[in-house]
This record gives C-alpha cells, sequence and structure tokens, in this order.
C-alpha cells in the first residue's frame, strides 16, 4: 500500500491498517446497515484513534522535552496543544495522502467526508494507534519525529494560545471579554465532540473538538482570523 511506503513503515498485522482506515460510516455499511451489538462505530478506526491520540502526545511531549530544554510547561503545553491540534494533524494527513486511503460510506464520499479536516485527523490519529500495536512505541515514534518535522523547525516561538489572543486583542480595543458557550456535544463517550461559540468585538464563531477546552480555542481561532487578529506569538 503506498501509505505505508510514505509511512516508512510496513504492518506485520495489515489487518490493523485496514481498521486504522475504516470510518465508522463504512463499518455500518459493511455490517448491512445493522448495529450489531448496539453499539455505536463498531469494525471502525475510533478505538485506535482512541490510543493513537494518547500515542501521539506522549511521543510529542517526549521530543519536546529533547528538543526545547530550557522551556517551562506553559511554553511547552503551547507547543504541543498547536502540534496536536486538529489543523496540524489535517495537514500532515494530507501530506501522506491519507484521504485517499480512507475507506468511508458512498454517501458520504459523495458529500466530501473523506476529506474533511476532522476526518483525515481521526485517521491519522488511528494510524498511529495501530503502529503502536503493530510494532510497539519505536515505529511510531519514527514516524511522528519525521512527520512532523516541517511544523517543529517553523515553530520557532511557543504558539500564543488563541484564547489568551483573543482576550488581548479585544481588550487592548477597549472591548468585553470573548463569551464562550458550548452550543453542542456528539459523538461517543470515548471520543466526544464538543461544539462552542465564542463571541467578542461584535462577532462570533464556532469552533470544535474532543473537549470543551479545544473547542473553545479552536472557536477562539477562527474569530481571531475574522478579527485580523493572530494567535502566533
Amino acid at each position: 500500500m503506498a501509505l505505508q511506503e510514505r509511512l516508512g513503515y510496513r504492518f506485520a498485522n495489515p489487518s490493523l491498517l485496514q481498521e486504522a482506515l475504516t470510518h465508522r460510516s463504512a463499518a455500518h455499511q459493511k455490517a448491512g446497515g445493522r448495529r450489531r451489538n448496539k453499539t455505536k462505530g463498531a469494525g471502525s478506526n475510533e478505538r485506535l484513534e482512541f490510543i493513537g491520540d494518547r500515542v501521539l502526545g506522549l511521543l510529542m511531549a517526549e521530543l519536546l522535552l529533547e528538543r526545547y530544554p530550557g522551556e517551562q510547561e506553559g511554553a511547552l503545553g503551547s507547543r504541543l496543544a498547536h502540534l496536536v491540534s486538529r489543523a496540524t494533524l489535517a495537514d500532515i494527513a494530507e501530506q501522506l495522502g491519507l484521504a485517499e486511503a480512507l475507506s468511508v460510506a458512498e454517501h458520504e464520499a459523495r458529500a466530501g467526508v473523506q476529506t474533511a479536516a476532522n476526518v483525515v485527523a481521526d485517521g491519522l490519529e488511528a494510524v498511529l494507534g495501530a503502529v503502536f500495536l503493530d510494532g510497539g512505541l519505536a515505529p511510531a515514534r519514527k514516524i511522528v519525529r519525521s512527520c512532523w518535522k516541517r511544523i517543529l523547525d517553523a515553530q520557532a516561538l511557543p504558539p500564543k494560545d488563541p484564547k489568551t489572543a483573543l482576550q488581548e486583542w479585544v481588550l487592548g480595543r477597549g472591548q468585553g471579554l470573548p463569551f464562550y458557550e458550548t452550543i453542542g456535544a456528539d459523538g461517543p463517550s470515548h471520543a466526544p465532540v464538543f461544539v462552542v461559540r465564542v463571541s467578542a468585538g461584535g462577532y462570533s464563531a464556532e469552533g470544535c473538538a474532543g473537549s470543551k477546552r479545544g473547542a473553545e480555542s479552536a472557536a477562539a481561532a477562527t474569530l481571531l482570523e475574522k478579527l485580523g487578529g493572530s494567535h502566533q506569538g
């Protein structure tokens, strides 16, 4: 498979990779539209995404500690949040051509789901989880360090948290504090998706993520773009 060549890793158990590339819509379609065992997402990449998220966080934290020995938790945390964000994951997934390898239901493919940022980002985490289960931390570490090198090299200063940047933007213009409101929550219990709306400066924007804090940051980043601000330090 071309994706394995681009990853630089060949699976001993190819079924793990197949599972990592199976969107829940495709898993449901293969099951004939029936919810076997009434378990949402059964047969899809959601379980591998769950462990891949943890693997990525661990390996990225390890890499940042090595790369920036003089930085403290705050700066390291800002770097980590950016490097494991949906936007960054989607960027790397695009470079790997991961969307082409994803298996989604026909109607979802027609709707463009296969190339949606959150879908390819989840797929990349699932692939990392599959690599970990197939070969352990060593190959997963090699992939992370290779695929994230371009973004790490471009990150001279720790990115400023979008919420902090938005607050500074509005206060610097004599406006009130941003207001955050959770307007939706969906997904399985192990991989929820929260939708948050933020309002400030007479504008509003929405963001989604696997945690309320992440969704707030995503919404703040989107609003900053509307307002002409920047969340880079």
